[in-house]
Formats: C-alpha cells, sequence, structure tokens
C-alpha cells in the first residue's frame, strides 16, 4: 500500500512538473499584445488589426479606448514607423467619426529605475531618427540623453520634455518623469509618457533650436 501510494505521488509530481514546463512553453510562444495603426485609420479597424483589448468604438462622440491587459505599439506609417515596448497603460483617442485622432502611452509595464528609463527614450529616440523625426525646439527643450546633467535634471524633478515632428504629419511628446509612491516616498522608481498626434502641430520657433 505504501509503495502503491509513493509511486502515485511520483506520477503526480511528474504530471505537476510536465504541465509547468508545457505552460511555460506556452506562455513563451504566445504572441504579445500589440496596437497596430496610423493615424485616421477608423479605429474599429485598428482593433481588428490588433491584438489586444481595446472596448469598441462609442458612436458620435470623441472618445478614447483604453487598453486592460499590456500591448506594445506599433506605429505603421510606412516612412515613420516605430514601435515601443509593451505598455501597461495605452489609449487610443478618436473624434466624432471613429477615425484615430492620438494615442497615448506610457511604454512599461512597471515604473522603472532612472537607467532603465532612460535607457528606454533613448532607444526610443533613435528609432525616430532612423525613420525621419526631427527634434524641434531643441533649444528649450532638448532631446534626452545620460549626460550627468540631464540624469540630475531628471533626479531632481525638472521632469524634461523633448519634441520630435515628422514633415508636418505627426508629432510626438516624450518626458520623464519620477513617480513618488505614497507608501515608498524614498523608492526611486521612473516613468516615461508618450503622445501620438497629427496636426495642428507645435510651431519650431527658430530661437528655440
Amino acid at each position: 500500500m505504501q509503495r502503491r501510494n509513493i509511486r502515485r505521488l511520483g506520477y503526480l509530481s511528474c504530471a505537476l512538473i510536465g504541465c509547468a514546463i508545457a505552460w511555460g512553453i506556452y506562455a513563451m510562444a504566445k504572441p504579445v499584445d500589440e496596437v497596430v495603426l496610423t493615424l485616421g485609420e477608423p479605429y474599429e479597424q485598428v482593433r481588428k488589426q490588433s491584438r489586444s483589448t481595446l472596448p469598441p468604438v462609442e458612436p458620435g462622440a470623441f472618445w478614447a479606448g483604453y487598453i486592460n491587459r499590456p500591448a506594445k505599439f506599433r506605429f505603421t506609417d510606412s516612412r515613420y514607423q516605430f514601435v515601443t515596448p509593451a505598455a501597461k497603460f495605452l489609449t487610443v483617442g478618436y473624434d466624432e467619426r471613429g477615425n484615430v485622432l492620438s494615442v497615448t502611452l506610457s511604454p512599461q509595464v512597471e515604473t522603472l529605475p532612472l537607467d532603465q528609463a532612460v535607457a528606454v527614450m533613448l532607444e526610443l529616440q533613435d528609432q525616430l531618427r532612423r525613420h525621419g523625426w526631427h527634434p524641434i525646439r531643441a533649444r528649450r527643450f532638448p532631446p534626452i540623453d545620460s549626460t550627468p546633467a540631464m540624469i540630475e535634471s531628471i533626479r531632481r524633478g525638472d521632469d524634461p520634455q523633448t519634441f520630435w515632428q515628422a514633415a508636418g504629419k505627426y508629432q510626438v511628446a516624450l518626458d520623464i518623469r519620477r513617480f513618488i509612491h505614497e507608501n515608498r516616498p524614498k523608492d526611486e522608481r521612473y516613468l516615461i509618457t508618450l503622445q501620438l498626434s497629427g496636426p495642428p502641430l507645435m510651431e519650431d520657433h527658430l530661437d528655440d533650436n
């Protein structure tokens, strides 16, 4: 009897281990959620071509769809495309005709240590440069970098911003700021925000370049 129980426990342990391995393989193979769009597309078309939890359109209303499961964002303009890391917060704004106007997201699933947050910002800016975007008002709002002066500016709460445009068609605003949790005020974590929009765009003042 005892041997039979030991054998059963062995079978059960093997089955549990097998299930855990199978679930791990499934989780790794499962496609990551992704919101895929270009500005001006119908919001419902975006829902169909994306793997995401974006809700149905609210007919006849200026509104925004919010995801409730982390998703990457892929901007699919043929010339000015870019992709972000997975975001826990992402909204897609649309007009009363149901066409996409804007996207706002934090390209992270949790607040990040400063070095990791800066690394994400640098990679996003590098994508923009490589795909034809250019910074505007760069004297007043320079691109984020990893210099000691910029790191100190972020740490002391200056909340630096940088603005990028593409051929008068699109604008991206990026900022990085410290996130202070009410229960952990000394925990140094940071949050990035990316906002994508179309015209009207900010004017690129000459005295800011």
